[in-house]
């Protein structure tokens, strides 16, 4: 992969799709709203903070942000993040595991501002990159396209688990690939010796039956790993003090059909949750025989496959989306009723990710094959009085974000108040808006 593959795109909005002037009215745009002859979609770059976008050669379809070390709740722009993400190429034997840092990420209500400043201080930008924002990319060559890939910090190192199309789950270190692209000559050196090539897993896991796509590590038991597969299976990882791994060969039963997306529980260390192509949501205790660690189950949770789910952090809900375009809310202190507690339908096809905010427990998002973000808060109720043309839309929707094809997965920084990154086959979105 070129440092041309991997340029930042900044400033053009996808959604600006004909280059055409914005318009000088208000009219709000909904998804499906047919569009008159002569109209177009143009970015409204006032309703976000920083927007800016990223590509890579072949499209990431997973991927995870990296804790970093430069402090927690950091409003002050430019920003600096780093994330880990896996590639889905043509090719079986060209993918990667892609290190990045993505820096200089500047404002954009800040840049809107910046039009007045004097050509001192324009010549200055040019000497330094200006707003340009930058990224910095080390490879880690993979066996097969990543389905899914997620990293977490054991004893201050930063491992990423991924799951390979090729029915593997790998752990790979990142160290050395979060050292050179923190250093232009390191990074360097890197590529000319081409270490992508040398770089092997810690540890390969090779006991699913089927490749897979549940996957994430335990935040509360540092080097517990999950892994569900397409043939229903669920195997519990652990990591030996000697840093070797461990892998319960019997895998956790109840589910029928494929695993399609796990997570532990932020508080309780041996409580999992998975969802699944049965349409299912299980809740799971790990200490318990795997013939007898199902607690709960909801059947029929949605009309067809469950796709993704997200356990809050602050809460006791649990947000899933399926292949049927709805979101749930579920309270798990009334899970044993298998009723959610709230039902959204917005989204036009099928939801593929969805994530509470890391601190405002009210608000999640999720996307969709629809190419729609869409960022919620549950703590906003209807207006009765509302005779606007939004009166039909439910009033927890916060926001709409557009511009990407075929989203595949979104996550918030936790140390980035209200940033989201988006991955989708037209490359990454990373943006804030003016509502949260």
């Amino acid at each position: 992969m070129s440092d041309e593959e991997m340029d930042v795109i900044d400033e053009d909005c996808e959604l600006d799709e004909n280059q055409g002037e914005p318009s000088t009215t208000n009219d709000v745009y909904l998804p499906g709203k047919p569009l008159e002859e002569g109209e177009e979609l143009v970015c409204d770059e006032s309703a976000y903070i920083m927007l800016h976008q990223a590509q890579t050669g072949a499209p990431c379809l997973s991927f995870d942000i990296i804790e970093d070390t430069l402090g927690d709740q950091r409003e002050t722009y430019p920003l600096t993040a780093y994330i880990v993400a896996g590639t889905q190429a043509g090719q079986t034997h060209t993918n990667n595991v892609i290190v990045m840092k993505l820096s200089n990420l500047h404002s954009t209500k800040q840049d809107d501002d910046d039009d007045d400043d004097d050509d001192d201080e324009e010549e200055s930008d040019d000497e330094d990159g200006g707003k340009n924002p930058r990224m910095s990319g080390a490879l880690i060559k993979h066996q097969g396209c990543v389905n899914r890939i997620r990293s977490t910090n054991v004893n201050g190192k930063v491992l990423a688990a991924t799951w390979s199309e090729l029915g593997r789950v790998n752990i790979f270190d990142l160290t050395q690939q979060l050292q050179v692209v923190d250093n232009d000559q390191l990074l360097a050196k890197y590529k000319s010796e081409n270490k992508a090539n040398s770089i092997t897993p810690l540890f390969t896991f090779s006991g699913h039956q089927k490749e897979g796509f549940g996957l994430d590590w335990c935040q509360t038991n540092p080097g517990v790993l999950a892994s569900g597969d397409c043939n229903r299976d669920i195997h519990i990882w652990n990591m030996n003090e000697n840093g070797s791994w461990h892998v319960d060969q019997r895998p956790l039963l109840g589910h029928t059909s494929s695993v399609e997306d796990l997570q532990w529980s932020p508080n309780e260390r041996n409580v999992l949750a998975s969802c699944s192509v049965d349409r299912s949501i299980r809740i799971w205790d790990t200490r318990a025989a795997p013939n007898k660690a199902c607690m709960i189950t909801a059947d029929c949770a949605h009309e067809s496959d469950v796709n993704v789910i997200s356990w809050s952090k602050n809460e006791p809900f649990i947000v899933s989306g399926g292949d049927d375009g709805v979101l749930k809310i579920w309270d798990l202190r009334r899970f044993v009723d298998k009723t959610p507690v709230a039902i959204f339908k917005h989204h036009t096809a099928p939801v593929t990710s969805v994530e509470w905010h890391p601190t405002d427990s009210p608000v999640f998002s999720s996307a969709g094959a629809d190419h729609q973000i869409v960022q919620w808060d549950l703590s906003v109720e209807k207006d009765d009085d509302d005779e606007t043309d939004l009166k039909d839309v439910p009033p927890q929707l916060l926001f709409i974000h557009q511009g990407q094809n075929d989203i595949k997965e979104l996550h918030w920084h936790k140390q980035l108040p209200g940033v989201l990154i988006s991955t989708a086959h037209s490359g990454f979105n990373i943006f804030r808006t003016i509502s949260v």
